[in-house]
């Protein structure tokens, strides 16, 4: 059974509209009722490239195991998490700290500290309870990561023997880095490459994250060093090459599935989004982000060809 496409704007404003409708978390009580096993399933994209990827995949493994499915579209996790929480939506493809953090920040406020981090297993004990009592699972992560990294040109890197962030706060160079605004301020970013690595920060300059603006900055020699994704693949179009975060300064955003326990929190859906686990690799993921962002392919094709070379799925 192959995946439908996503459902159309209308529908998306009618999701909208609905999810808030549903019980809040303080009405309810402790989670008791079997997983469910529901045989048509939603599945919900974020909106941006790699999601549709994943959305993608999820849906052809979860047609292989039975299951009927259809993609939607919901570009805002303010929208898409309340949706999951009613059942709405059955699956979305999550990044293990940055949710830990947003849930927790829904709970606890704003202010609260974080409860993502470096480490994998913290972080999805701390993601796994707050998911819980809100009627989620999180299933367990692969070995796909998209976490905050940082690139410097290939040239500069050959030149001062840069293959890590340790190396380039032990050179002592001093480095202009776009990124984006709140850079200034957030622990991953100046701060932290200051305090955990040493590295003489001299300015930020706000250009964005990833963006093209930033990638050429550092292309021309005007920054030394840009603020990007583990999953960027077209820095090697700039002539640039990512510094391993060798002291662990970011925090763990494993690709992890998060689904409705009361629809879809059964074995099927375990076992079937479970065997892309042990395939999926970061450098996997960047690559097929780089075929729908560069070479214009769809991400329902893209992702079904990756899943066929692999073997997870018949070939057409």
């Amino acid at each position: 059974m192959s995946p439908r496409r996503a459902l159309p704007v209308l529908a998306v404003l009618l999701l909208a509209a609905a999810c808030f409708t549903g019980p809040s978390l303080e009405d309810r009580g402790e989670v008791t009722a079997p997983p469910g096993d529901s045989k048509h399933l939603t599945i919900g994209s974020a909106g941006f490239t790699e999601s549709d990827l994943v959305a993608q995949m999820y849906a052809a493994l979860l047609g292989r195991a039975g299951y009927s499915t259809e993609i939607i579209s919901v570009g805002n996790r303010e929208i898409y998490e309340p949706a999951l929480e009613s059942g709405q939506i059955d699956v979305v493809p999550e990044y293990a700290a940055t949710f830990a953090d947003w849930l927790n920040a829904k709970k606890n406020g704003g202010d609260a500290a974080p409860v993502g981090s470096p480490d994998l297993a913290t972080t999805m004990k701390a993601l796994r309870s707050l998911a819980a009592p809100r009627g989620l699972t999180v299933l367990d992560p692969g070995r796909a990561v998209d976490q905050n990294a940082f690139a410097v040109a290939a040239a500069y890197a050959a030149e001062h023997h840069l293959r890590t962030l340790g190396d380039l706060g032990r050179s002592k160079l001093p480095v202009r880095l776009a990124a984006g605004d709140e850079c200034v301020q957030r622990p991953y970013c100046a701060p932290g490459l200051k305090k955990t690595y040493g590295i003489r920060i001299t300015a930020v300059d706000p250009k964005g994250v990833g963006t093209t603006q930033a990638k050429k900055a550092v292309q021309s020699g005007q920054d030394q060093m840009v603020l990007t994704t583990t999953t960027d693949a077209t820095l090697d179009s700039f002539g640039l090459v990512l510094l391993a975060d060798d002291k662990h300064l970011q925090n763990a955003d494993y690709l992890v599935p998060v689904v409705n326990r009361s629809r879809a929190g059964g074995e099927g859906v375990r076992r079937a989004l479970g065997r892309l686990n042990t395939v999926l690799t970061t450098a996997d993921l960047a690559r097929l982000d780089k075929q729908v962002d560069s070479w214009r392919r769809l991400p329902e094709d893209v992702a079904r060809t990756y899943l066929e070379s692999k073997g997870l799925v018949p070939r057409r």
